[in-house]
C-alpha cells in the first residue's frame, strides 16, 4: 500500500520516532547545551578576569610579568572555552551519530553497560518481589 493511499494521520504515526529515540535526542540536547553553556561561562570569566585584573597587574608590577600573566590568562581561557565548545560539538555529534544507527566507536560499550544495569534492575525487583511475598506469610 503506498503512502498516498494511506490517511495523513496513519502516515505521520508510522513516521514519528520512537520514544527510545525521543530520550536520545533529548538526551543529547541537554548534554549539548551544558557543555555550551559552561564553554560561554568560560569565556565569559575569562573575559572579565582580564578586564579586573589588568588594571591591577600594571599599576602594582613591572611591565613584562603582569603583560606575561595576562597574555597566559587570556591564551589559557580562550584555549579552555574552545575544548568545551568543541567538546559539545563531538558529543553532540557522537550521540546523533548513535541516535541514527551509524553505530560510533563506543557504542557497544554503551549498549552492554545498559544491559547490565537493566540485567541487575530486573534482579533487584524479582528479589525485593521474593522479600515483600516472604513479608506477607511471616
Amino acid at each position: 500500500m503506498s503512502d498516498r493511499s494511506k490517511p495523513v494521520s496513519q502516515v505521520l504515526y508510522e513516521s514519528a520516532p520512537s520514544s527510545r529515540q525521543t530520550v536520545k535526542f533529548l538526551t543529547a540536547s541537554t548534554i549539548a547545551a551544558v557543555l555550551l553553556t559552561l564553554c560561554g561561562l568560560t569565556l565569559t570569566g575569562t573575559v572579565i578576569a582580564l578586564i579586573l585584573a589588568t588594571p591591577l597587574l600594571v599599576l602594582f608590577s613591572p611591565i613584562l610579568v603582569p603583560a606575561g600573566i595576562v597574555i597566559f590568562l587570556a591564551i589559557s581561557g580562550f584555549a579552555l572555552s574552545g575544548v568545551c565548545g568543541v567538546t559539545a560539538i563531538l558529543a553532540l555529534s557522537w550521540i546523533h551519530n548513535y541516535v541514527t544507527g551509524k553505530h560510533p566507536s563506543g557504542a557497544d560499550q554503551l549498549d552492554n553497560a545498559g544491559k547490565k544495569i537493566s540485567d541487575e534492575a530486573m534482579d533487584m525487583q524479582k528479589r525485593a518481589n521474593l522479600h515483600g511475598q516472604f513479608d506477607q506469610v511471616g
